[in-house]
């Protein structure tokens, strides 16, 4: 974003501008200056298209008794202003539709009287401010140490805020329902308004000296201004829902002593920061939850007070996307014009989105009575165009919320029974697997005898569950995990060989054999076979029953054979033992 200023000789030369921070604000029409005269105090109202020197005198807005320490405009109707002054008491005023500063020649200007007073407060107003959302709602600040909230058609005080210090600055919510203060107390307090008590009672700036603070339009984020215990100007960003302190600690400005005024644009997401003394004006992003440094204005002529314009009112033929205007030395006025830089020649929708018209969401009786909402829009396109601004139903900004853990609901049982994966594969996968088989000396005829018996009497005691077995494991495609504690059984089929082939077959099997039979009592085999056969609608084969009695045959003739073998070698040892005696003898 660029930025350009130019510098009108708007000559005060009836008076002196009295320029506290806050004591001059624009809206498209006109701008408010306060004035310090003879005779009380007053204000000065001078018409933006007015340019170049101006009389020596001008019409005075008068009738306070005292100093005019704060103005503001009406948000729907640019004619309407209200004052604040040291006399204790709040004027609401209205321009002359054939209002000029100039008057015919010999003639004195004629000032202009206020339409209403209100009064209420027993010390000075120091700040005035109207509701953005409501019509003729208006929050006036006192030396009481109060806030009063007025229905300014009825003329009288309808809600109290009491703070327990001077009030030093103020803002409404976008929908004009909360409003935040800060205080001399060094306090940060969130108004729920109607209910005239503090949502949120925090402490603010550590410094002694004034703070600022100003709500981020529709955002539920407040921005303030204040000094540190060093007295370093620091900037805040205050999440409204949970203010105990700001997000990311104070961010440090500067060290330099002048009050700092935070202004917010809600269309481009710009902070602007001016400050009383200050030549520069220093403008910040707010993205991703934080506030980005873009860039600063400088001047080498120090603002005495400053007012920002609304958008409407700004030339969206140049691009202007913020303007300012100063007041300098007491003696004239400066715009100053922040710019984007483009070439262009059509309409930019990309830094002119739609913003608040001239069209209050609810009456005052209606806010009163408790009805939020925020102001229709209008699209500034249409104001580009030189037509009538087309109004457009204003919706709230989307604010990313982030549910914590403690606020997030349980999932139902339902859910979590059809999301969460079975625990059956998680099971097999964590129960530890039996070591491999080290390898072994070759068994003698005795044992091997004796393992071959054992083998064929488990086959004739658990020839159903075997049976079973055999059948899961030919359904080696089904998905489904079948609860299992054992190696597959082995499926390769023995073809009736010779004697010395089925003793290599049987001798290697044995030992995995013997560590896959026992199964635990509570989660049997066999239990994963229903499921298959479901899946499959299929019975198990009839093959693998002859396979059984076929090897059931094998052992059988195995043992036999092996027997015969027995009693041959016992044979044989008897006649070798004859032999030997028998040359034994003859030697």
């Amino acid at each position: 974003m660029g930025h350009k200023f130019g510098q009108g000789s708007l000559i005060a030369d009836g008076g002196e501008v009295e320029a506290a921070l806050t004591m001059s604000k624009a809206n498209p029409r006109y701008l408010a200056v306060n004035w310090e005269a003879s005779g009380g105090g007053a204000f000065a109202v001078i018409p933006l298209n007015e340019k170049g020197r101006l009389p020596e005198q001008l019409p005075l807005f008068r009738g306070h008794k005292a100093v005019v320490l704060d103005t503001d405009w009406n948000p729907f109707d640019d004619s309407v202003i209200v004052s604040g002054s040291d006399d204790g008491k709040a004027f609401i005023w209205r321009v002359p539709d054939d209002f000029t500063l100039r008057s015919e020649e010999g003639e004195d200007p004629k000032d202009v009287a206020p339409l209403k007073q209100l009064s209420g407060h027993s010390r000075k107003v120091g700040h005035v401010l109207f509701n953005p959302a409501a019509a003729n709602v208006l929050a006036t600040s006192s030396g009481d140490y109060t806030v009063k909230i007025w229905d300014i058609e009825a003329g009288s005080p309808r809600l109290t805020l009491k703070h327990t210090d001077i009030v030093q600055s103020l803002s409404w919510s976008a929908n004009g329902s909360l409003l935040v203060t800060t205080s001399r107390d060094k306090k940060l307090r969130i108004w729920d308004v109607r209910q005239e008590a503090p949502a949120h009672t925090v402490p603010g700036h550590a410094g002694a000296k004034n703070s600022r603070v100003t709500w981020m339009g529709e955002h539920d984020r407040i921005a303030t201004t204040g000094f540190s215990k060093m007295s370093d100007r620091q900037l805040g960003l205050w999440d409204m829902r949970d203010p105990k302190e700001p997000i990311g600690g104070f961010q440090m400005l500067d060290s330099i002593s002048g009050v700092c005024m935070p202004f917010w644009d809600d269309a481009t997401q710009c902070l602007y920061l001016a400050g009383k003394g200050d030549g520069n004006i220093r403008y910040f992003e707010y993205e991703n939850g934080k506030f980005e440094y873009l860039s600063e204005y400088k001047s080498a002529d120090p603002q005495r007070g400053i007012a920002f314009l609304p958008k409407r009112g700004l030339n969206m033929h140049e691009n202007e996307v913020m303007r300012a205007f100063k007041t300098v030395n007491d003696s004239y006025v400066e715009p100053i014009s922040f710019i984007v830089p483009r070439r262009a020649e059509v309409f930019q929708g990309d830094i002119y989105p739609p913003v608040i018209g001239t069209k209050p969401a609810m009456s005052a009786a209606e806010w009163f009575d408790g009805l939020e909402a925020l102001p229709p829009k209008i699209d500034l396109e249409s104001v580009y165009e030189g037509e009538e601004p087309t109004e457009i139903p204003a919706t709230s900004k989307p604010v990313s919320r982030i549910p914590s853990a403690a606020t997030m609901p349980p999932p139902s049982k339902q859910q979590s029974e059809t999301t969460s994966p079975k625990k059956e594969p998680e099971i097999i996968e964590e129960t530890p697997q039996p070591p491999p088989a080290l390898r072994k000396p070759p068994p003698s005829m005795k044992e091997q005898s004796s393992s071959i018996a054992n083998l064929a009497s488990k086959y004739d005691d658990k020839e159903d569950s075997s049976s079973a077995e055999d059948d899961s494991s030919s359904f080696e495609e089904v998905a489904k995990p079948v609860e299992r504690h054992q190696p597959k059984p082995v499926e390769k089929t023995i073809e009736p060989p010779e004697t010395a082939a089925i003793t290599r077959q049987l001798s290697s099997p044995i030992s995995p054999t013997k560590l896959a039979s026992p199964v635990s009592p509570s989660k049997p085999a066999s239990s994963g076979t229903p499921s298959v056969q479901a899946a499959s609608g299929k019975a198990p084969a009839s093959s693998d029953q002859v396979t059984l009695q076929d090897i059931k045959a094998l052992l059988e003739n195995q043992s036999q054979t092996i027997i015969g073998q027995s009693e041959k070698i016992a044979m044989l040892t008897a006649e070798v033992d004859r032999l030997k005696t028998t040359i034994g003898d003859k030697m």
